[in-house]
């Protein structure tokens, strides 16, 4: 470089550096280019965090982000019927004189629903050697017995029976197919068919975060307050 720099000053010749524009021109082509690079680092980055990077997360907070938005749960619905029968007696001074009976069939339907607002974290054990996930659920609250009067069959008895002699006879009747209707809701075999849909409706509700998280195949175990835990 020396003995170019003495040819040129022998020869009379002077170097003169790359114009400033020329130097500008080439940095601004150079930035699209890095920003390329940037993007495809970030695109690798964020394949590789996806698909291969697998942090140590928590498989219970995972769970309850499934009810973090729900209150309540419906789990199981029972359509029945009930019957209820009254007797009505109208008289005057104590003296029975008119006697009407009235027989009812009454559709009524009763809702079972778990209280999602008292799963807490308590109510989770995570097993991470077995991947096993224990759940404890409250008791379910039963809804009071929604009658279906307008699909009821009624069945009406008496030689004359007055318009509030009916009237009475339906409430009564409305009242005691109430009572049966919740009594029966209570029924063992039909909590019991409650029961097995709301572990059916939890494991599936928890199955789907608990895979898209990253925990694979989990086994859920769902059992409720005051029974035993599986062995």
């Amino acid at each position: 470089m020396a003995d170019k720099l003495k040819s040129a000053h022998d020869n009379g010749e002077t170097l003169v550096p790359a114009p400033q524009g020329e130097q500008n021109l080439a940095r601004v082509q150079a930035v699209p280019w890095l920003i390329v690079i940037v993007l495809l680092a970030a695109v690798a980055w964020l394949s590789w965090r996806t698909f291969f990077y697998q942090e140590e997360g928590d498989p219970v907070g995972s769970a309850m982000l499934a009810f973090e938005k729900q209150n309540s749960l419906t789990v199981f619905s029972s359509r029945f019927e009930v019957v209820a029968e009254s007797v009505d007696n109208r008289g005057v001074l104590g003296i029975d004189l008119l006697e009407s009976r009235q027989a009812a069939i009454i559709p009524a339907t009763v809702e079972y629903r778990l209280d999602l607002s008292r799963v807490d974290r308590d109510r989770f054990v995570w097993d991470a050697d077995a991947e096993t996930l224990d759940v404890t659920l409250p008791t379910l609250k039963i809804s009071k017995p929604n009658l279906d009067e307008a699909q009821s069959k009624v069945f009406t008895e008496g030689a004359y029976v007055t318009r509030g002699a009916s009237t009475d006879l339906s409430r009564k009747n409305s009242a005691q197919a109430e009572r049966k209707a919740a009594a029966f809701a209570k029924n063992p075999e039909v909590l019991a068919l409650a029961r097995a849909a709301a572990k059916d409706a939890i494991r599936q509700n928890l199955a789907i975060p608990l895979s898209v998280a990253g925990y694979g195949d989990v086994t859920i175990n769902v059992r409720f307050d005051g029974e035993k835990a599986p062995q």
